[in-house]
């Protein structure tokens, strides 16, 4: 089935999403969607699938428009969509979930679940997924769960599958075995739109590929383009995807992690019996896939969760059982991963965001008075350096873009007296042209000497920045390897395996 947008508007009040977008997918046709994260693309897509009207435009399958009131229309009509955050009930088993929606019963009126499990064993074995249909979803590993999702839609006869961003929670093994599965379906005559912002992706399974920018489609590219040549049309302007570092100097062990476990309130363990060190003038890098208790760790370091074993020391110092305040205090700088919700407050300025945690601070406060002319003359200094794109000083954080929210958060935090760097996901939903800037920021700040921990779900992001790579899973640290370690040993890490002869980092 033949897909094609014309002319596709969606406004949010005075901010239009998407502008006047076109596109065609033709069957057997994987066509990339590329842009940064707010470009525009899943807002598309949601219209495309009914959970949006559109203000304009059409929506049309082998020519024939189409009025889709939400998904169940979109879902007749042959489109299916197999979302970032799985759309699945945990405790159901694969046929349950596989039948939600579309429950067929017997003569006898009970749900026809036999029928339901013949139908994902069918597509199973079609494709060489392996499904279980009797399976639990919440015991199936994350990319068997991205597989239930796509039987899901193909039980449903979709002949045009959506992909949205449908990487961000695979290892590298399951992503390779999603470009697989994504081929398979493009032979059998499956019309495919691909989201992503990873370029690597891209290039690997696209047929074509459509840039969009801010709301508006800026121009096609074909999966031979250069990482460079995407990424000026995804930014309008060229950037450096290279993170040029020297080698680390390797100073003495400055951060010490030892044994540290962190339970949640009913004892489950999220953190468990981890340790490490990080010398003075080293990026240790974490890697994983989200939810493997990266957020758990960092927040333990820093004080805001509670350690139930173990001990944190920075030179020599306790950090263990200090509040989050004498932990800044002692020379840590933390960029957390939800910059919106832990990192600033949207309607505070930019010179009050900048200010943060240093009310008690006699450079800008004396007598419980703000010193407002220090304060500004350090904010206009910080968007200066820091290439805050801003009206001003006073103007809300929270009207920024991305990019200029997570170079406030740096700003403020590089400007500490840092014994101790901490970045969580430093570069979560920005734009690449801001990626290359925070990714040299980084290196500058251990350049200093300053220890640095960098947690990334995204593998590129690591292999990039590390000099040693630490990689946790379930709670735990599977190993710490070299920066040069290979990508697919890297992968089978996030999955839980240490392969053997694997060289471990000293």
């Amino acid at each position: 089935m033949k897909l094609e947008l014309r002319g596709i508007t969606k406004r949010f009040g005075p901010l239009v999403a998407n502008d006047h977008i076109s596109l065609t997918v033709e069957p057997g046709e994987v066509h990339c969607l590329l842009g940064e994260n707010g470009a525009g693309k899943s807002t598309l897509m949601n219209v495309l699938y009914g959970l949006y009207q559109a203000e304009e435009g059409e929506i049309l399958l082998d020519d024939v428009v189409q009025d889709f009131d939400g998904p169940g229309d979109a879902m007749r009509a042959g489109i299916g969509m197999v979302h970032q955050h799985f759309m699945l009930v945990p405790v159901f088993t694969v046929a349950e979930n596989v039948m939600l929606g579309q429950e067929q019963t017997t003569f006898g009126g009970r749900l026809d679940l036999a029928g339901a499990r013949k139908r994902v064993r069918e597509i199973s074995e079609r494709f060489g997924f392996d499904v279980d249909p009797d399976a639990k979803v919440e015991d199936l590993p994350v990319g068997v769960q991205q597989r239930v999702e796509i039987i899901k839609a193909l039980s449903r006869d979709a002949s045009v599958l959506v992909f949205d961003e449908p990487t961000a929670v695979l290892t590298p093994q399951e992503t390779d075995e999603l470009m697989g599965i994504m081929r398979q379906l493009r032979e059998a005559g499956t019309a495919i739109v691909f989201i992503t912002h990873k370029l690597r992706e891209v290039r690997e399974v696209a047929d074509r590929i459509t840039v969009i920018r801010l709301g508006k489609v800026v121009g096609e590219a074909s999966p031979t383009a250069t990482n460079n040549e995407l990424a000026a049309l995804m930014v309008g302007r060229a950037v450096s995807l290279v993170v040029d570092k020297t080698p680390a100097t390797g100073g003495e062990d400055a951060l010490v992690v030892d044994g540290l476990t962190v339970t949640d309130p009913n004892g489950i363990v999220l953190v468990d019996d981890v340790s490490f060190r990080v010398r003075r003038g080293e990026i240790l890098a974490i890697a994983g896939v989200q939810g493997n208790g990266q957020t758990e760790l960092t927040e333990a370091i820093l004080g805001l969760e509670a350690v139930h074993g173990g001990r944190v020391t920075l030179d020599g110092r306790e950090l263990t059982g200090r509040s989050v305040k004498q932990i800044l205090d002692a020379g840590v700088g933390f960029v957390p991963e939800d910059r919106k919700e832990d990192g600033l407050v949207g309607e505070f300025t930019i010179a009050e965001n900048l200010m943060l945690d240093r009310a008690d601070h006699a450079e800008f406060v004396r007598a419980g008075t703000i010193r407002s002319a220090e304060r500004d003359a350090f904010a206009d200094e910080k968007i200066a350096e820091f290439d805050i794109r801003t009206p001003g000083r006073t103007t809300a954080a929270g009207r920024l873009s991305g990019g200029n929210q997570q170079k406030i958060v740096l700003a403020r935090e590089l400007s500490r007296d840092l014994r101790l760097f901490v970045a969580a996901q430093p570069t979560r939903g920005i734009d690449v042209g801001s990626i290359e800037f925070v990714h040299k920021r980084i290196v500058a700040t251990r350049d200093t000497g300053v220890p640095v921990i960098v947690v990334s779900t995204e593998l590129d992001e690591v292999v990039a920045l590390a000099d040693r790579i630490a990689v946790m899973y379930r709670g735990g640290i599977v190993g710490i390897v070299p920066a040069d370690t290979p990508r697919d040993v890297l992968g089978l890490m996030m999955a839980g395996e240490l392969p053997e002869g694997t060289e471990l980092a000293a």
